[in-house]
């Protein structure tokens, strides 16, 4: 039996050559003839098997480690798997850091930069409009893990390198650096304390209503995460716009990003979460359905908003 331990961000590519490369050796001893594609197949394979783990309540259920083995072509992939609940996976702990970005409050560090919008936010976007925009699954496909750990130790450092490093790396590492700093952000970008009037005026059915809701909640949000925002948005507008070439349309990009900017905080989540199963379907929908409001919004201005000054309360 071969090992072959996939990190969590790794590419396919980088885990169908092992088994390519076990295949053949196996296949060369034996006088056989090489079956193609083998490594993709035999991890197709083990990739259906988590997800009909990860969708089975019992499965979700239950804290124990489950052990499963898939066989083919004379290669034998063991694996376990656990289901570690969302909460926990996605948890953000405060940070004590001084320097760097990443764990950082987006405030502390604008303030820091003397700049409106983190530096590491302007950068990793720029790179993707130059030479990412039309990558086919851009901001889904992930990243190298060992690139992206690379990527954040110098935006961290502040190394003089940065931009020759980013210039040179793989696109989707850019793509998944930028994600991560969103996921790592001590708070999400539009706030624990806003985060249940969100899911609030995302349910209003009067359209009218809404509207003067969900602009007034950005109102209301510190200015640095507003104006990071307002330039992600239009980033991500950007990218939808070359949807038939990236296949990225504004909902797929919503659900990439609506769980990493919105989200609940660790006291909402023990308030409202019964069961395992709740975890995988609580207010997902709802935030990529924020996100997906925003994305499909006329452009919105920081001006426009902070001249508007419409009076709607938060408790809708």
């Amino acid at each position: 039996m071969t090992d072959v331990l996939p990190q969590p961000d790794c590419s396919l590519k980088a885990v169908c050559e092992p088994l390519e490369r076990c295949c053949l050796d196996r296949l060369e001893d034996s006088g056989s003839k090489r079956p193609p594609n083998t490594g993709a197949r035999l991890w197709g394979r083990v990739r259906s098997k988590l997800l009909r783990h990860k969708l089975d309540p019992q499965t979700v259920e239950t804290k124990n480690w489950h052990t499963d083995v898939i066989e083919m072509n004379g290669i034998k992939v063991e694996f376990s798997m656990k289901f570690t609940s969302r909460d926990m996976s996605l948890k953000r702990t405060p940070s004590k850091k001084q320097t760097g970005v990443f764990g950082v409050k987006i405030s502390v560090v604008t303030k820091r930069e003397r700049s409106k919008v983190p530096y590491i936010v302007r950068q990793c976007v720029e790179e993707v409009e130059k030479r990412g925009i039309e990558e086919v699954g851009i901001y889904r496909i992930s990243g190298v893990a060992t690139d992206i750990q690379a990527l954040k130790a110098v935006f961290d450092a502040n190394n003089k390198d940065i931009l020759l490093m980013l210039s040179d790396m793989d696109i989707n590492a850019i793509a998944g650096t930028l994600k991560l700093y969103f996921r790592e952000l001590p708070e999400p970008l539009l706030t624990d304390r806003l985060y249940p009037a969100f899911m609030e005026g995302i349910a209003l059915s009067d359209p009218a209503a809404k509207e003067n809701c969900m602009m007034h909640l950005l109102r209301s949000l510190p200015d640095p995460n507003l104006i990071t925002f307002l330039f992600l948005l239009e980033h991500l507008k950007r990218v939808a716009e070359k949807e038939p070439i990236n296949k990225m349309s504004l909902h797929n990009l919503a659900t990439v990003f609506g769980p990493t900017l919105l989200r609940p905080s660790e006291v909402e989540s023990k308030a409202h979460l019964t069961s395992a199963a709740d975890i995988w379907s609580h207010d997902v929908m709802a935030q990529v359905q924020v996100l997906l409001y925003y994305l499909q919004h006329p452009p919105i201005s920081f001006a426009e908003l902070k001249r508007n000054t419409l009076y709607f309360s938060t408790d809708v």
